[in-house]
């Protein structure tokens, strides 16, 4: 079974980057942010329901990666993310979600810090709040027990820094 290393964090801190840079370098699966392919679809404003649609093609995502024959998957994001937005856009989030997170976190997240400029794009709500939900992954990582890391950095130094975390999380796993 692969070990999962998921990638989290506010929006434009180079989750998507990051996760590529990773899978390319330790030649293991990728699982995409599953959001961006469902909400650039959509021809409405999003819905509770929505991001519901959202967390479970999440999971079927990396249910899908974790069966190929690798030692690491690395995901752009979890349902860690959907936690949060669900719970700062509806104040609630569903059970389903809370037990899933609970019981698959991921054996190592790398929290992406906000010290990149911030990207414009048509998907993303909060430039002014990313202090905010930094913090917020950090409690949430914190208070979960789930085994964390920061990236931070720009360009090739926070590549090389996350390449490092992995490397050192997973050093048996690599020499395999």
């Amino acid at each position: 079974m692969p070990k999962k290393v998921v990638l989290t964090g506010p929006e434009s801190t180079g989750k998507s980057f990051l996760t590529h840079q990773l899978a390319v370098h330790f030649q293991c699966p990728q699982v995409p942010e599953m959001a961006r392919a469902y909400l650039g679809n959509l021809d409405r404003p999003y819905t509770f329901e929505d991001v519901e649609a959202i967390a479970r093609q999440q999971l079927m995502a990396e249910e899908k990666a974790m069966s190929e024959n690798a030692p690491l998957i690395f995901c752009d994001t979890n349902l860690l993310v959907i936690k949060i937005w669900m719970l700062h856009s509806w104040g609630h989030c569903p059970q389903w979600i809370l037990q899933s997170l609970k019981f698959n976190p991921g054996d190592l997240t790398l929290l992406c810090d906000i010290d990149m400029p911030w990207q414009p794009d048509p998907l993303r709500e909060h430039p002014h709040l990313r202090q905010y939900f930094a913090d917020w992954y950090r409690r949430e990582l914190e208070q979960s027990g789930t085994i964390w890391q920061w990236v931070k950095g720009t360009g090739e130094d926070r590549t090389a820094l996350a390449i490092s975390h992995v490397r050192h999380h997973f050093q048996s796993v690599l020499e395999e």
